[in-house]
């Protein structure tokens, strides 16, 4: 079992930042990748950032990072100069191995809100 936990979010003000995290537990042997996704009512789920193991980070958006703390199986999502378009539920997704499975298996974290509003 893998439990993906996320922090963070919020309400913020046009302009602003907010940082999210999501910290991976459980029973694996390797992480292959996190990623962010988020979904606003009435779009489908987009792909934010991600990150591959021994690999740099990518986003989509340049006003956000993600870094990573691989010893803490950790990885966090710096949104800066926040407009009210970003508003969405951000959603952590971990890839992982597990031992004696043949392929590599996803686990979701619970979701985070964050609103830009005035």
């Amino acid at each position: 079992q893998v439990q993906v936990v996320q922090s963070g979010g919020g309400l913020v003000q046009p302009g602003g930042s907010l940082k999210l995290s999501c910290t991976a537990s459980g029973m694996f042997d390797s992480l292959m990748s996190m990623a962010w996704y988020r979904q606003s009512p009435g779009n489908e789920g987009d792909l934010v950032a991600v990150v591959i193991s021994g690999n740099k980070p990518y986003s989509k958006e340049g006003r956000f990072t993600l870094s990573e703390e691989r010893a803490k199986n950790t990885a966090y999502l710096q949104m800066n100069n926040l407009k009210i378009e970003d508003t969405a539920a951000y959603y952590c997704k971990a890839t992982v191995h597990r031992d004696g499975d043949a392929e590599y298996s996803a686990s979701w974290g619970q979701g985070t809100q964050v609103t830009v509003s005035l």
